[in-house]
């Protein structure tokens, strides 16, 4: 079992059109669009993968590292409170270890939205027919 990584920034409009969010839409593919399912990240290309961890603590610490990365842009006060920011992302490592996905989304300022996901892969827990977009096998 492994996890890949996944960040989208993208404004909020884009994801209003759920079509190109959807696998059997002509544009999925090529879309960086999070998807509506966070399982069909596994079916964009290989490029798409930012990385990929079988250790649970190095996945969790690479989730802290984008959603911190753009906490001053949170759109809200609620999701900038960095102490119970620290306290989610210091949980994730649980969640990683046991094959969760770990799914974060926020609203930016200036109608923006960032999407960070951790994809449990090898198989993943709720679609095991989706092959490893990389090939790896543990």
């Amino acid at each position: 079992m492994h996890h890949h990584g996944y960040t989208w920034l993208g404004s909020a409009q884009e994801l209003l059109k759920d079509g190109p969010r959807r696998p059997l839409h002509p544009e999925f593919r090529s879309s960086k669009a999070v998807p509506l399912e966070c399982a069909h990240w596994l079916l964009k290309p290989v490029s798409f993968v930012q990385g990929t961890w079988g250790d649970p603590r190095q996945a969790a610490e690479w989730f802290g590292q984008q959603v911190r990365a753009s906490v001053r842009a949170f759109a809200s006060d609620y999701d900038r409170d960095t102490a119970r920011l620290a306290d989610a992302i210091g949980r994730m490592t649980e969640r990683v270890a046991s094959g969760e996905d770990v799914v974060g989304g926020w609203y930016l300022t200036g109608q923006r939205f960032l999407s960070v996901c951790l994809v449990a892969c090898s198989p993943h827990r709720m679609r095991p027919e989706i092959a490893c977009p990389v090939g790896a096998t543990t």
